[in-house]
């Protein structure tokens, strides 16, 4: 990212490879182009994706070929949890004005393939995630597509503008599950997502929320957001106390939000004959199963990746007061201390932490 003296620069974290996130001077974003704005940015999450390719990258960022769909390769100014103030519109965009605050969808998507034409843009041929397969939003200004954009409420805090995505990711997968009206929850995990969905799930009327999860810190957290109950399965069988919870049947529905080999059989473990167990978490190694006790059950496994279109919803729960974000929230940093204050306390005390939102403007 190497620039001429007079290039104007920015302040952002950019992404070289892994354990190597670097705060330096980049150019600013070219002004936008036909379809997209520039966003001076108010507050960006941290999220485990971000995380991961700090750690184990590159994971999702292109390196060897360009994105299809954005053509980025390499070199990438991570960042997809964040809303901020439009500066300026590119051709064609209608609907938006300068200094308008919005919040960004972070699925960059083609429009044209099979699942972009059927409302799941989610599920897009050449799915690009913003701070990813292009430049994101740890940074004081980024360009995206304003399709994407969510127009912010007059009053709304500005820090909750960094939750909506993964509040949105908790309530796409409780709407893959149908009415929880009166319904037996299990979550399990207690990291950011797993919060979001017992937030999301409680807002949808489930009766029960039972959450599975060893930290100390989360267990607090989840009962905090929602949950009735927190089983630690380092201490207890879960499946025979919630069987035992539950008339000997087992939960309705479950939520898996860890995404490991073992968690997910103990989704489907958990809940009824004819329940659904909804995977959310990201998976980084296969793990076994036996199919036959989806067969013999009649249990449902559904897949549900990030969102499409529940960021209106979301705001809609912010605004209201259904949801509150603070308990979410565990640090607020400055873009100059992502990599200690962020990345680096993340790794040191994940169990503790929640959301660490950065703050990318001048002080």
């Amino acid at each position: 990212m190497n620039h001429p003296e007079s290039t104007p620069t920015m302040r952002a974290a950019v992404w070289h490879g892994k354990n190597d996130i670097r705060v330096s001077d980049v150019p600013l974003p070219l002004p936008p182009g036909p379809g997209h704005v520039q966003i001076r940015v108010e507050w960006c999450g941290i999220c485990g994706s971000d995380l991961h390719e700090y750690l184990a990258g590159p994971i999702f960022i292109p390196v060897d070929t360009p994105h299809p769909l954005t053509g980025h390769k390499g070199q990438c100014i991570l960042g997809h949890e964040f809303c901020g103030e439009i500066t300026e519109l590119g051709s064609g965009v209608s609907g938006f004005r300068t200094g308008q605050r919005v919040a960004a969808d972070a699925c960059q998507h083609c429009g044209q393939c099979h699942y972009c034409q059927h409302g799941q843009y989610n599920l897009c041929e050449s799915l690009a995630f913003t701070g990813l397969m292009t430049n994101g939003a740890f940074a004081q200004y980024v360009n995206v597509p304003a399709n994407l954009l969510y127009p912010l409420p007059e009053h709304f805090p500005p820090e909750a503008g960094a939750l909506i995505e993964p509040l949105a990711v908790g309530v796409h997968a409780v709407k893959q599950a149908g009415s929880l009206v009166g319904k037996t929850v299990v979550v399990i995990g207690a990291g950011t997502i797993g919060l979001c969905t017992i937030m999301a799930a409680r807002a949808a009327g489930a009766s029960k929320i039972i959450t599975l999860e060893m930290a100390d810190a989360r267990k607090r957290k989840a009962l905090e957001v929602g949950a009735t109950q927190v089983l630690d399965t380092s201490q207890c069988d879960a499946v025979a106390v919630i069987k035992e919870m539950t008339d000997g049947y087992g939960a309705d529905i479950s939520f898996e939000c860890i995404g490991h080999k073992t968690t997910g059989p103990l989704a489907v473990e958990v809940i009824r004959k004819g329940g659904k167990a909804i995977l959310v978490g990201i998976f980084e190694e296969p793990g076994a199963f036996n199919f036959f006790d989806l067969v013999a059950t009649e249990k449902q496994v559904i897949g549900s990746l990030a969102y499409a279109g529940e960021f209106a919803h979301v705001i809609d729960l912010i605004s209201d007061g259904r949801f509150d974000v603070t308990p979410l929230i565990t640090g607020r940093i400055h873009l100059e201390e992502i990599v200690e204050k962020g990345f680096k306390e993340l790794v040191a005390n994940k169990d503790r932490n929640v959301k660490i939102i950065v703050s990318p403007q001048p002080k």
